[in-house]
């Protein structure tokens, strides 16, 4: 499990795609590397992968089909940067909200809004069904990162980023057209999958 608190950012140094699994190796920062061991879950751009090999600070991820499937990591190039969050631990503190890393979609970037006093990032959902779970000031993850959901609309959502998540991870490096990884918050998509599958069964009942 994660927070959506990333811990820093990496550069992927090395893509192999010359069979199934890919295999991407990223340099890690010093400090997250630290008690760092094979098999660890560690979530890159908000999905959980598997370590495979720890060579120095060079840390690298076997990517499956499913994985490259329902993320944006197959269109990431050597050199790009990509948000990193180690697992929490029992006394960890939860300052996002709790995240699986198992992402379940992707958006696109398709309007950025900056001012002196915001900094505003609209999506449009790829997934049209997956808009059932997006309510306003309701958690999302975003590459990895936990936010807040500021306005709805048909198949679109905002997010209003905040100076302090600019500085700590890649958002506001992205542009128009990008696609970002998306994950659900859990215990929304419960919620509204339990109420429909529990509606028809009452009106059931009731006409019964």
């Amino acid at each position: 499990m994660f927070t959506g608190i990333v811990e820093g950012i990496a550069e992927i140094v090395s893509i192999e795609k010359k069979h199934f699994p890919y295999n991407y190796t990223i340099r890690f920062p010093k400090e997250l590397i630290a008690n760092l061991n094979l098999g660890a879950s560690v979530m890159i751009d908000g999905c959980c992968l598997t370590v495979n090999n720890i060579n120095d600070c060079f840390v690298s991820f076997a990517l499956i089909m499913e994985t490259l499937k329902v993320s944006n990591l197959d269109n990431l190039c050597e050199g790009d940067m990509v948000n990193i969050e180690r697992a929490i631990k029992i006394n960890h503190e939860i300052g996002g909200h709790l995240m699986s890393g198992h992402v379940m979609t992707t958006a696109e970037i398709y309007e950025v809004i900056k001012s002196d006093c915001n900094y505003v990032l609209w999506f449009k959902m790829i997934n049209l069904k997956n808009m059932k779970y997006i309510f306003n000031k309701g958690f999302i993850g975003i590459d990895g990162i936990s936010l807040t959901v500021g306005d709805v609309f048909d198949r679109n959502f905002c997010v209003f980023i905040i100076p302090e998540t600019l500085k700590r991870t890649t958002i506001g490096r992205k542009r128009l057209g990008y696609f970002a990884n998306i994950e659900i918050d859990l215990h929304t998509q419960v919620i509204v999958d339990t109420v429909e599958r529990l509606i028809p069964l009452y009106k059931n009942n009731i006409n019964y």
